[in-house]
């Protein structure tokens, strides 16, 4: 198999541009720009001038009655040049090639100009009344088989892959028709594809001619070939011959469609017998062919733009969703069918930090996972797209049928975020003029096949290809959802800022306040105790309004304590180092204990790991977490306290539960709250604070903390610290 595919590669460098030889319908001269004189020249250039042609002279007869203008042409910009002889049967045409004038000669032996002229205004008129391509393309056929007598005139658009289609045809009994057959792209190579972009017209009169070779064969300034791009003339590749051939066809003709400056299809004109047009034939065929070039640019123009102009509608009502949403990527998804329309998929997913979110027929989550692992592979950072994804992913055949097109959007340049379209597979049975994939080998050389009959193929694993329209509004819609995601990170930023200064002043204030309120609640217990040493003879109603007051404002002062350690919290900056945590229990057991004289508590501590952290900030929460536990197992005999702690998942958890009061689970949100109480003051003493002292401090310590609880069964509460990292090892 790789031999014949060499040869095929071998077969495509041919260098068709640089043949050395002409055709025999006409003659040619190269000319020195300097003065005119000849340098080299095919080997019937005398017989045809009807004078002697000398190397390093001026030339006589038919160019040499038109050696003025063709002067006046090379100094002007004009790329052509093209003159009638005096006998007014002889064609002059001139171009340029590599600083040379290659001059042509030719016979015109065709119909008159008034004839051409009326078929002429007759297409224009009629291609002008065309609603559609292809009522354009049959008209084309139509006209250029009455202009040039060709047995058969078909015309055939390439595929992005250069494989040819016969899209319209006008044939008479002569040949066989070809109307909807495929042509393989090797049948015309990319270097014959790049002189038809070039040079669009090419015609062989003959295809059994003997090539006139041009004398001296290269340049003699430069010693290269000659390139004969442009020629008319130009002797073709005997592959093709043996092809034109094998098709039964004697003579051909072939004009380019150009449309937008690219090669869009082909006008190919067959006979079976040899058939010369002169010079203004072809120009009025090259005349039809390139007046329906621009009908179709011109139509598919006006569809790309009503193309565009829909889904620009449909990107703004997706904008507006976005938008308009909270979440942007539910906005978007909010609509799903209008997200398909975008870019006219069957299935969509959006893919945004681990998120996935589809809407359509898509694969599963796994083979969307394989292909966003594929496209960060490949190292996609804006969009990709194909119809045939298992040609360049071959796993994707296994989920072909519903995704064989693929539109990738890459929405991040820093995350793996992704808006993926897919489109199923359509299976096409294609009609191709011959077995495309036969080669014929034979004395060392590649051959073209010989057989045109219809030949069937099933292609599978292809969609319907994504439209330029729909790509662009692919990048447009990328652009807009970056525009969305960027504003909507500054506005983040702009709102934390505001939250940062709002929390630095909420601070101040709490601090200010709570500072200031410490010395006139310790004036009124002093105050009170005053009174009461001073009026010794009190009544026993007087002394007790006296020790409400001092109460009162004892626990006020301890709220405003509370209030001034909250806020300094947020302000403080850590200290952090290695804790044993067994010792820091231990202590706060102890301080504990000295305020449960006469209580019966069983303590169950376990031995506790160590962990990183501010040992004076944890020894606060032990303290809240411990005392709560004392103070809500006050009714029970015997109270259990349990102390534990394990490490797990990167985290040291610890753990404090009892069998006290508990709580209900309903509430278990606002046990954190500031001022939140689920008991009432009356029985259990507190201001409230404490719980969410604890969380604070957890949360600078980048920890956490749960409580579960039933009423009247206890209550757990469980912290966890992350496990510092250094060099792969924790740090203890």
């Amino acid at each position: 198999m790789d031999k014949p595919q060499k040869d095929l590669t071998d077969c495509e460098r041919e260098p068709i541009h640089i043949p050395g030889a002409i055709q025999p319908h006409g003659a040619l001269a190269v000319l020195d720009p300097a003065d005119l004189t000849l340098l080299a020249a095919s080997a019937n250039l005398s017989d045809i001038l009807g004078c002697e042609a000398v190397i390093g002279s001026r030339l006589g007869g038919a160019i040499g009655e038109k050696l003025d203008e063709i002067a006046l042409w090379h100094d002007s910009d004009q790329p052509f040049l093209r003159v009638i002889a005096r006998d007014e049967r002889t064609v002059i045409t001139a171009h340029r090639s590599e600083g040379l004038i290659v001059v042509e000669l030719e016979l015109a032996n065709d119909s008159s100009a008034f004839s051409i002229f009326s078929q002429l205004n007759n297409f224009v008129q009629e291609i002008a009344g065309q609603r559609t391509v292809t009522g354009a393309l049959d008209a084309c056929a139509r006209v250029v088989q009455m202009l040039s007598g060709f047995d058969r005139v078909l015309i055939y658009r390439f595929d992005e892959d250069w494989n040819g289609r016969v899209m319209a045809e006008s044939v008479n009994d002569r040949l066989p028709s070809y109307l909807d057959l495929r042509f393989p792209a090797g049948d015309i190579p990319a270097q014959a594809r790049r002189l038809y972009a070039q040079n669009r017209l090419r015609s062989i009169p003959d295809a059994d001619y003997r090539a006139v070779p041009i004398e001296p064969s290269v340049d003699p300034r430069s010693g290269q070939p000659l390139d004969l791009s442009f020629a008319q003339l130009r002797s073709v590749s005997p592959v093709h011959l043996e092809y034109m051939r094998s098709m039964g066809t004697r003579a051909s003709m072939s004009v380019s469609i150009m449309v937008d400056g690219a090669l869009w299809g082909l006008v190919a004109c067959h006979s079976a017998a040899p058939r010369n047009l002169s010079p203004m034939l072809r120009d009025a065929c090259d005349f039809v062919v390139q007046s329906l070039a621009m009908r179709i640019g011109a139509q598919e123009r006006a569809e790309d733009a009503a193309a565009r102009e829909r889904l620009s509608a449909i990107e703004t009502q997706l904008l507006t969703a976005m938008t308009g949403a909270p979440d942007w990527v539910a906005g978007l998804m909010s609509d799903p069918d209008r997200l398909l329309a975008q870019v006219g998929a069957t299935g969509v997913a959006m893919l945004t930090e681990g998120r996935l979110e589809v809407a359509g027929e898509v694969p599963d989550d796994d083979a969307i996972g394989a292909i966003v692992h594929w496209l960060d592979a490949r190292g996609v950072s804006e969009i990709y797209t194909t119809d045939r994804l298992m040609l360049d992913m071959p796993q994707a055949e296994a989920f072909s049928r519903i995704a064989s097109g693929l539109l990738a959007l890459r929405i991040s340049d820093l995350t793996s975020n992704w808006l993926l379209w897919f489109r199923p597979e359509v299976i096409e049975t294609v009609t191709w003029a011959g077995n495309p994939h036969k080669i014929v080998r034979e004395e060392g050389r590649i051959h073209p096949r010989n057989s045109f009959e219809a030949w069937r193929e099933q292609v599978r694993g292809r969609a319907l290809a994504w439209s330029e329209a729909e790509r662009s509004a692919a990048r447009n819609l990328r652009t807009a959802i970056v525009g969305v995601v960027l504003r909507r990170a500054e506005e983040m930023a702009q709102l934390t800022r505001e939250l940062q200064r709002s929390n630095r002043e909420l601070e101040a204030f709490s601090y200010s306040v709570s500072h200031d309120l410490r010395a006139p609640f310790r004036h009124i217990v002093g105050f009170a105790q005053l009174l009461r040493e001073r009026e010794a003879d009190m009544d026993a109603k007087s002394r007790h309004y006296l020790q409400t007051i001092s109460d009162s404002a004892l626990a006020a002062g301890r709220l405003v304590d509370d209030l001034l350690n909250f806020s300094q919290l947020g302000r403080a900056s850590l200290s952090k180092s290695a804790i044993d945590m067994d010792k820091v229990v231990n202590e706060v057991m102890r301080s504990i204990n000295l305020s449960t004289e006469g209580r019966n508590i069983e303590w169950r501590v376990s031995s506790l790991p160590h962990t990183f952290g501010d040992q004076t900030l944890l020894r606060q929460v032990w303290y809240n977490l411990i005392d709560n536990a004392v103070k809500y197992t006050r009714p029970r005999d015997p109270a259990i306290i349990t102390i534990h702690g394990q490490e797990h998942d990167g985290k040291t958890c610890y753990t404090v539960e009892d069998n006290g009061v508990g709580f209900d689970m309903a509430y278990a949100a606002k046990l954190f709250g500031v001022f939140q109480r689920l008991q009432r003051a009356e029985d259990f003493e507190g201001t409230g604070i404490g719980l969410a002292l604890v969380r604070r401090i957890l949360d600078r310590h980048n920890g956490s903390i749960t409580a579960t609880g039933e009423v009247g069964k206890g209550a757990r509460f469980t912290f966890a610290l992350p496990l510092p990292q250094k060099k792969g090892r924790a740090l203890v």
